[in-house]
């Protein structure tokens, strides 16, 4: 793919997976794990990926096979919830990147062609948010751009990242694609089982 922006991409991976009661990154989909499908997708589609470890991050790099692929970064306490992860994620991005689009990892069916038109959309208009939907609702990844990193990283910890991008509502583009994907978060082992049952390769 062929970018007009270096963009860069963040995976969030540093959750207990407490519901699902193992690491969701390692769950199969296709022969692939959630999270080497998504370093696959960013990699095709961006600078090489930031991967956002925590809870259980050596058995999670030992467990995939694209990990030279991507950057590595770890929260060391994240227990203090997923904007903590997305601020150490944030804070790995290369200078040369105009943007960042980031996603947790149970989103693993996502498909190229969104990315595709994230990226599309972005390098047509530059946005300062640019958010997919599926059926109104809107999913991830988002994507923003280079300004916001400071923003987000000046919130405290108790803060959300939605504060940031609510800032910026009038603003942000958004994308409707036909890709449940971007809505449907597999957190627990229902999830996992109706996932495997209706997923398409």
């Amino acid at each position: 793919m062929n970018l007009c922006h270096p963009i860069a991409g963040i995976i969030l991976s540093a959750g207990a997976s407490r519901r699902m009661g193992t690491p969701k990154s390692l769950l199969h989909l296709d022969g692939e794990t959630f999270l080497d499908r998504l370093i696959r997708l960013f990699s095709e589609a961006a600078i090489p990926p930031i991967v956002v470890l925590g809870h259980q991050a050596v058995e999670i790099r030992s467990g995939i096979q694209r990990g030279a692929e991507a950057e590595f970064v770890v929260n060391p306490d994240p227990e203090r919830g997923m904007l903590s992860s997305l601020q150490c994620g944030l804070e790995a991005v290369p200078q040369e990147a105009e943007a960042v689009m980031f996603m947790p990892v149970d989103h693993p069916n996502l498909e190229r062609s969104t990315l595709e038109k994230l990226i599309g959309r972005f390098n047509a208009e530059r946005a300062p948010v640019t958010i997919p939907t599926f059926q109104s609702e809107h999913g991830h990844p988002v994507l923003i751009e280079r300004p916001l990193i400071g923003e987000l990283l000046a919130l405290p910890i108790t803060a959300q990242a939605s504060d940031v991008i609510h800032r910026y509502r009038s603003q942000t583009a958004y994308i409707s694609v036909d890709d449940p994907a971007v809505t449907t978060d597999i957190d627990d082992r229902a999830a996992y089982a109706e996932l495997k049952k209706t997923h398409r390769p």
